[in-house]
């Protein structure tokens, strides 16, 4: 059987196949339907440093391929996560990592500072993608600048494995990209949510509720291939592909434009037990193709 361990950083994966935030909420609910122990990391929920509520309802929206959501990063705050939530998770066997979101970098580097002290939490995944309160509600991760602000911040608290989150609705995504491996990232993560909207007809009204949303599922795909392979040929570190996974082809296809590990998202909700469908299909698809190690299709485009 073909090798399919990886790392990202420091970070050990047994194979390349992560969950996307916002999609497996802690873990412990996919439990009774897939073997955590079989998916290579578990990116929880996004947390914050205080607790957020979210966005009203309704925030989210079925489209062509795929679905809006305006969720707002609802969540009960770094002190809840650590204190009732880790307990929890911390014996699961794998990877555990957490996404951190902040609208100012001291919010994100007090929250991953926090996660830090955490044992068995090895690495955090920053959502760069977040509103920054300080310059007008700009996302930080729009501008080499304010991404690069984050991840410097970040880094001088945190010392585990850093993937940073690209978004995609951005001129350039490299020079991003290499903004925050300038400033410490181990890796980068991509794409985030594209921006995009829904309109009832008939009611004559946005679908959701603050009117635009992040799309996601297949109908992103063939721009996530194509940020991934340019962002791959940019740095020199690990870069993270996510965006329409859902079949163990789809994840080789990030693979040979670079990506050292995938993540699933928006295929969860079809298909709850679709990452270990997945990781079953790559280890199927490299021995049917004579592929001894899964890093001999790594960036090979």
């Amino acid at each position: 059987m073909a090798k399919i361990n990886v790392k990202i950083g420091a970070l050990e994966l047994k194979n390349p196949v992560m969950t996307a935030s916002g999609t497996f909420g802690y873990g412990i609910e996919y439990q009774d339907l897939v073997p955590l122990d079989e998916i290579g990391g578990i990116i929880v929920k996004g947390t914050t440093l205080k607790p957020r509520q979210g966005n009203d309802y309704p925030r989210m929206a079925e489209t062509c391929g795929g679905m809006l959501n305006c969720v707002g990063l609802q969540n009960k705050g770094a002190d809840y996560f650590c204190e009732t939530i880790y307990p929890k998770i911390k014996d699961i066997d794998t990877q555990m990592i957490v996404n951190v979101s902040g609208s100012s970098p001291e919010d994100y580097a007090e929250c991953a500072r926090r996660i830090g002290e955490l044992e068995n939490i090895r690495a955090i995944e920053l959502n760069i993608s977040c509103p920054n309160v300080h310059d007008g509600g700009m996302a930080f991760g729009v501008t080499c600048q304010g991404a690069a602000s984050v991840v410097s911040e970040v880094r001088k608290a945190y010392g585990k494995t850093l993937i940073v989150k690209l978004s995609p609705n951005v001129t350039s995504i490299t020079e991003i990209a290499k903004a925050v491996e300038a400033e410490g990232a181990d890796s980068v993560s991509l794409i985030n949510t594209l921006m995009g909207t829904s309109i009832d007809i008939e009611r004559r009204r946005f679908n959701l509720s603050i009117g635009t949303g992040g799309l996601s599922g297949p109908c992103v795909k063939p721009v996530a291939l194509r940020m991934v392979y340019q962002v791959a040929k940019a740095v020199n570190i690990p870069v993270v592909g996510l965006g329409g996974i859902s079949t163990a082809e789809d994840a080789i296809e990030f693979f040979m434009a670079g990506a050292t590990a995938i993540e699933i998202g928006t295929a969860n909700f079809v298909d709850p037990a679709v990452t270990k469908k997945v990781k079953d299909g790559i280890s199927l698809w490299l021995d049917n193709h004579g592929v001894a190690d899964i890093h001999d299709i790594i960036g090979v485009l």
